[in-house]
């Protein structure tokens, strides 16, 4: 018989693909310093640690944020090393609300440029 391994101290809770609610990815990308890290991470192929954000907010809502987003499904969130890499679920969340998070980037990016805010 075999088991899994046991899960460790560092590995973080997410919910699986089919725990994902439309109401958390909508409240965990309203508001804009949560956006602001779906949209770098899109903008992006790889993973980033959470050091690569440069956020207008503190270490402690920083992490918030992180987990507000991670928790509704939007990033998962694993440990490298002493580093804590974010990649954005993309293909569960197009599988789950199919054109929803590319039409939320799209009107982000408008607002930013029509705010000047990018």
């Amino acid at each position: 018989m075999t088991t899994a391994p046991a899960p460790s101290a560092r590995d973080l809770p997410h919910p699986a693909r089919d725990e994902i609610r439309l109401e958390g990815v909508l409240h965990a990308l309203s508001d804009p310093v949560r956006l602001r890290i779906v949209r770098e991470l899109a903008a992006g192929s790889d993973e980033l640690a959470c050091s690569h954000f440069d956020l207008p907010v503190t270490k402690s809502t920083t992490t918030h944020h992180f987990r507000v987003l991670r928790e509704s499904g939007v990033i998962r969130q694993a440990y490298r090393g002493t580093a804590k890499l974010n990649g954005l679920r993309r293909d569960d969340l197009d599988d789950l609300f199919p054109g929803l998070l590319d039409a939320l980037l799209a009107a982000a990016v408008r607002q930013a440029a029509r705010l000047g805010t990018d």
